[in-house]
C-alpha cells in the first residue's frame, strides 16, 4: 500500500513538472531587416490576455501552451499573430513613423499614467453632428450642449480650457466666439477620427498646460502598410431631421512619399424630440484635408497637413445668436527621426497655425425687431513643440523639450438699435461693443519627464514643467479700463506643474497610483470679456485681468485585471482645487445692456480659495464567446465649492453605459443603453435646476456583403424617450420655445461605404 502511495505521488509530481514545463514557452523577436533584437515588444496570449515584454536581447517567456495563438505588438513595428511552437523566432516588419499619437500601449517606458485609448468610434456613433458627440458613451464624460452642433466634452468636473483638447498630437483650433459656438470639436470631420486618446488628469507635462486632462483627437492614418492608389466613398442618412452625410477620400502611397486627400459634406436639419417638438438644429458644413508625407530614410518622417472647414447657417438654440458662417483653416508640419544613436531615441518637431473667421447675428430671432446685432470675430493660434527623447540606460527614458501656444483674438459687436425703452426711434442708433479688446495670450512651456523601469513589471514616472505666460490688451474698452483703475498693464506668470506615478503590470493585472499638480492660467474670456452673456445663466459676465492661475492637486488609484473571458477595472480619484476660477454677482457692477431687464447686476470672474472633486469609475466586461461581448461601465463625480458651501456647477450626474455586441465575419450588431441618474447637487450661484434621470436604448448593426463594401444601420432612442441632459443649455431669444433643450427622439439611420 505504501509503495502504491509513493508511486502515485511520483506520478503526480512528474505530471506537475511536465505541466509546468509545457506551460512556459520561450522565444526571440528580431527586426526583419537588420536581425537586431527588438526590446519592449509586447507578447500577448489571446486566449487568456496574459502579457509579457521582451528584454534587451529580444527574448521572452510566457505562460502558455504549445499551439496557443499570441499577438506581438510594438510601437515601431506591424502587429503580428502567430501560434506558439517549441522554438519561437519571430521577425517584425517596421511601420511608418507615427506622428499623430501621444499614447503608446504596453511599453512601460512610454505609457502615460492613468491614460486610455478609445477605438471603434465608427461602430459606436452613427452620423455624429460633430466630434463632440463621440464622447457620449465614454466613461466619465458628459457633453455640454448649447444647441445641436457646438457640443463639447465635460470630463468629471472639468470643461472648456480646463481640458487640453488637441488634434493629432498637439495642433489646435481655438474658438473665436465668446459663446463657444465654434470649439475645436466643430472644425474636424467626425469620420476622420480613428481614435481618441485621453490622459485622465495632470499626469503628464509633455503636451502643454494640463489642468484636468489631455484629449488627443487622432485622425486616421491609412498609409500604414498600403502601397499604391486607394480611396473610399461613403454616405449616410438620418430620418430625424432629414440629415445627410457624404464623404470621399483618395490615397497614394509609395516607398518614399504618400498623399492623402479627404473631404466631407454634412447637411443636418431641425430634429424632433420625444414629444414631437421641433428643435432648431440645422447646419451645413463642408470640410476637406490634405496630408503629404515624405520618408527620407526608414527612420525619418516629414509630414505637411492642411485642412479647411466651412460652416453655414448654423442654429444655436441655447444661445442668443446664430452663425451665418464659421470658416477655419489649420496648417501643420511635423518631422521626426528615430534611433539617432544608442543614447538618443528620437527627435521631433511640430509646428502649426490656425485661423477662425466667425460671424454671429440675431437675424431671425425675436430681439432683431428692436436691435440688429452682428458680431464678426476672429481667432489666430500659432504653436509648436520640440522634443528630444533620451535613453541613458536600457531602463530609462527621458523626454525633454519646449512647446508654445500663441493666441490672438479680435472682434466687435455692432448693434443697430431701432427701439429704445419701448419707443421706436425715428433714426436707429448704432453702437459698437468691444468683445475681445484685441487680446493676446501667449504660453511658452519647458518640460522634462522621465520613465524608469525598476523591475520587469514595475515602472515609475516623474515630470516637471514651467509655463511662461504673457497676456495683453491692445484695444481696451473705456469702462473695462475704468473698472480696473485706468491703464491695464500686460500680465506675466510663471506656473510650475509636476507629476509622479508608479505602475505595476503582470499577467493581465495592472495597477497605477498617480499624483499630479496641474496649473492653468486664466483664459481670455475669464480675463477680458466685457459684459457678455457667456454662462449657463442670464447674467452678463465681466472678466478679471487680476485672476490667479487655478491649481489641480489630483491623486488617482486605478486597477485593471484581465482574465480569460472577464475584464474588470476601477479608478478612484480626488482633487484639491486651489484658486479655482468661478464667477459671482457683483452688486457694484450694473448690467450694461438692457439695464432694466433682470438680473440688473453683472457677474465677475473670481478665484475661489478652495474647491474639490471626488469620484469613481468602474468597468466590467465579459467575452461570453468568440463573437459575443458584454460591456458595462459606471462613473460618478461629486464636486464642491467650499467657499460658498455648495456644489460646483455643470457637473455630470451618475452615468452607466451597458452594451452587448455580436461580431461575425461579415456582420456585427450591438445594443447600447445609457442609464443616467438625476442631478440634485446643483449650484444656486449659477441658477442651476435639478434634473431628472433617464434611460435610453440604441441598436446598431453593420454588414459587409462584399470585400470592399460596408453597410451600417441604426435605431437610436428606440423607445422615443423625451429627455434632456443635465449639461444642456436652455432656449434663448425665442418666442416659441422655452426651458431646457431636449435630445432627439427616435431616429433611423443608414450608412454605406465603398473602399477601393
Amino acid at each position: 500500500m505504501k509503495n502504491k502511495i509513493i508511486l502515485t505521488l511520483l506520478a503526480i509530481l512528474i505530471a506537475m513538472v511536465s505541466f509546468a514545463q509545457s506551460s512556459k514557452v520561450s522565444g526571440k523577436i528580431v527586426d526583419d531587416r537588420t536581425g537586431e533584437p527588438v526590446e519592449f515588444a509586447t507578447v500577448k496570449v489571446l486566449k487568456n490576455n496574459i502579457t509579457t515584454l521582451t528584454n534587451e536581447s529580444g527574448e521572452f517567456t510566457v505562460n502558455a501552451e504549445i499551439g496557443d495563438e499570441i499577438e506581438v505588438t510594438h510601437i515601431s513595428y506591424k502587429p503580428i499573430k502567430v501560434n506558439l511552437n517549441s522554438q519561437m523566432f519571430i521577425k517584425l516588419e517596421l511601420v511608418q513613423i507615427e506622428l499623430n499619437e501621444i499614447l503608446v500601449a504596453a511599453n512601460p517606458l512610454q505609457d502615460i499614467s492613468q491614460s486610455v485609448v478609445i477605438n471603434d468610434t465608427e461602430k459606436r456613433i452613427s452620423q455624429p453632428r460633430s466630434v463632440g458627440h463621440l464622447f457620449k458613451e465614454i466613461n466619465g464624460f458628459g457633453i455640454t450642449k448649447k444647441g445641436a452642433y457646438a457640443s463639447e466634452p465635460v470630463f468629471r468636473s472639468f470643461k472648456y480650457e480646463q481640458l487640453n483638447i488637441q488634434y493629432d498630437g498637439g495642433m489646435k483650433v481655438l474658438n473665436a466666439c465668446p459663446n463657444r459656438m465654434d470649439p475645436i470639436t466643430t472644425h474636424v470631420i467626425p469620420e476622420e477620427i480613428e481614435k481618441i486618446e485621453i490622459v485622465k488628469g495632470p499626469f503628464t507635462v509633455r503636451f502643454g498646460q494640463n489642468f484636468g486632462g489631455v484629449i488627443n483627437l487622432v485622425s486616421k492614418n491609412p498609409t500604414k502598410g498600403q502601397h499604391g492608389f486607394h480611396g473610399s466613398v461613403e454616405g449616410g442618412y438620418e430620418s430625424n431631421g432629414n440629415n445627410l452625410v457624404t464623404g470621399a477620400s483618395a490615397l497614394y502611397v509609395a516607398d518614399k512619399f504618400d498623399v492623402h486627400l479627404n473631404g466631407s459634406y454634412r447637411n443636418f436639419g431641425d430634429y424632433k424630440d420625444g414629444n414631437g417638438t421641433k428643435v432648431p438644429a440645422s447646419f451645413k458644413t463642408t470640410d476637406y484635408s490634405l496630408k503629404v508625407g515624405v520618408n527620407p530614410t526608414e527612420n525619418q518622417r516629414l509630414q505637411f497637413s492642411w485642412r479647411q472647414s466651412f460652416g453655414r447657417d448654423i442654429d444655436h438654440a441655447g444661445l442668443p445668436m446664430d452663425s451665418p458662417f464659421d470658416d477655419s483653416f489649420l496648417a501643420g508640419i511635423d518631422y521626426k527621426i528615430n534611433e539617432i544613436s544608442e543614447k538618443i531615441t528620437s527627435f521631433s518637431i511640430k509646428g502649426f497655425h490656425s485661423y477662425v473667421d466667425h460671424l454671429m447675428t440675431n437675424d431671425g430671432r425675436p430681439s432683431y425687431t428692436a436691435t440688429e446685432a452682428s458680431s464678426p470675430v476672429e481667432a489666430w493660434t500659432t504653436g509648436g513643440k520640440i522634443e528630444l527623447v533620451l535613453s541613458p540606460s536600457i531602463n530609462t527614458r527621458i523626454y525633454t523639450g519646449v512647446d508654445a501656444n500663441l493666441i490672438d483674438r479680435a472682434g466687435d459687436r455692432t448693434r443697430i438699435v431701432k427701439v429704445m425703452n419701448g419707443t421706436v426711434l425715428p433714426t436707429p442708433k448704432t453702437f459698437v461693443d468691444k468683445i475681445w479688446q484685441d487680446a493676446t495670450l501667449n504660453d511658452i512651456g519647458v518640460f522634462a519627464e522621465g520613465n524608469y523601469r525598476i523591475s520587469d513589471y514595475t515602472s515609475i514616472t516623474t515630470g516637471i514643467r514651467a509655463d511662461f505666460i504673457t497676456t495683453s490688451l491692445d484695444d481696451p474698452a473705456p469702462d473695462f479700463e475704468a473698472l480696473y483703475g485706468g491703464n491695464i498693464e500686460d500680465e506675466t506668470e510663471v506656473n510650475i506643474s509636476a507629476n509622479a506615478s508608479i505602475k505595476y503590470q503582470k499577467n493581465g493585472f495592472q495597477t497605477q497610483l498617480a499624483v499630479g499638480r496641474g496649473v492653468r492660467t486664466a483664459s481670455m474670456i475669464e480675463r477680458y470679456i466685457n459684459h457678455f452673456n457667456v454662462g449657463v445663466d442670464p447674467y452678463e459676465y465681466v472678466g478679471n485681468p487680476n485672476l490667479k492661475p487655478e491649481i489641480n492637486n489630483q491623486i488617482e488609484l486605478s486597477f485593471l485585471k484581465k482574465f480569460e473571458t472577464i475584464e474588470i477595472g476601477a479608478s478612484v480619484f480626488h482633487s484639491f482645487l486651489e484658486d479655482y476660477i468661478s464667477a459671482i454677482v457683483n452688486t457694484s457692477i450694473p448690467r450694461k445692456f438692457m439695464a432694466t431687464v433682470p438680473p440688473v447686476n453683472a457677474k465677475q470672474f473670481i478665484n475661489l480659495d478652495k474647491a474639490s472633486q471626488t469620484g469613481v469609475e468602474f468597468s466590467f466586461n465579459v467575452k461570453a464567446s468568440e463573437r459575443l461581448t458584454f460591456t458595462s461601465n459606471i462613473s460618478y463625480t461629486q464636486a464642491e465649492n467650499k467657499d460658498f458651501n455648495e456644489p460646483l456647477a455643470h457637473i455630470p450626474p451618475f452615468m452607466a453605459n451597458l452594451g452587448a455586441k455580436y461580431e461575425a465575419e461579415k456582420y456585427w450588431m450591438a445594443f447600447s443603453s445609457r442609464l443616467v441618474g438625476g442631478q440634485d447637487r446643483v449650484s444656486t450661484t449659477f441658477m442651476e435646476e435639478e434634473t431628472p434621470g433617464f434611460g435610453t436604448l440604441d441598436f446598431r448593426a453593420g454588414y459587409n456583403p462584399f470585400k470592399n463594401i460596408s453597410i451600417g444601420v441604426a435605431v437610436l432612442n428606440i423607445f422615443d424617450k423625451n429627455y434632456y441632459e443635465h449639461l444642456n443649455f436652455s432656449y434663448q431669444n425665442s418666442n416659441v420655445l422655452s426651458g431646457r433643450i431636449y435630445e432627439p427622439g427616435r431616429n433611423f439611420t443608414t450608412y454605406i461605404k465603398y473602399q477601393f
